[in-house]
């Protein structure tokens, strides 16, 4: 079994479909499956279960052995959001237990860090691990990303392959659902197709 989180949305279910087309199909899609206008992101992927996300380190408490291999891509993404006990529930510590998890079972790991630790890019945008305890996000979000990094990179326990991906400006199918977190191409697109022409801005930096 392959474990898929955040596979209701944008990049998890287009990494299931992926998957599905590379031939696995033994997978296990973790997401808050309440959303019905999501349904569409994996009704038509072949997968051999769903588990809601609250329910998950419980699941894989009893099916461990079938895992071999985990995905961590669900994360509260929204930028706009400054409520911070919302990012250290849904992006620190559950990708802490995650981690810990495949500590104890053996499970390798890839999680979706994030383009947003790197802030203004004042330091570059460099993949070395000395870099990350210097990094000044812009918003909660980014600081909860860059929170995980360097307590991953300060730990003695770690699975035995593990990565973590920083996306950046990540578009394409299955992110209609985003609203105003939707991608810039997403947003310009619709509004070239039906206006036209495309409203630019000067982007505000809260530091």
């Amino acid at each position: 079994m392959i474990v898929i989180t955040g596979a209701a949305g944008f990049i998890g279910s287009v990494l299931v479909a992926e998957l599905n087309k590379a031939g696995y199909n033994d997978l296990i899609l973790v997401d808050d499956f309440a959303r019905p206008e999501k349904e569409n992101n994996w009704k038509d992927k072949t997968f051999s279960q769903k588990v809601e996300r609250a329910d998950f380190f419980q699941w894989l408490d009893a099916n461990n052995k079938l895992v071999y291999f985990i995905f961590h891509i669900g994360a509260r993404t929204d930028t706009t959001e400054f409520d911070r006990s919302i990012f250290d529930e849904l992006n620190l510590h559950y990708t802490q237990n995650m981690w810990n998890s495949c500590v104890k079972y053996g499970i390798p790991l890839v999680y979706a860090s994030s383009g947003a630790t790197y802030g203004l890019g004042e330091l570059g945008y460099s993949d070395s691990h000395h870099v990350v305890s210097q990094l000044k996000p812009l918003n909660p979000y980014g600081d909860s990303k860059n929170d995980f990094d360097k307590w991953a990179l300060a730990q003695t326990e770690q699975p035995y392959f593990w990565a973590g991906l920083k996306f950046f400006n990540v578009y394409g199918p299955n992110e209609y659902h985003k609203g105003r977190m939707a991608s810039v191409i997403f947003h310009a697109f619709n509004q070239i197709k039906n206006k036209g022409s495309v409203k630019l801005f000067r982007p505000q930096f809260r530091i």
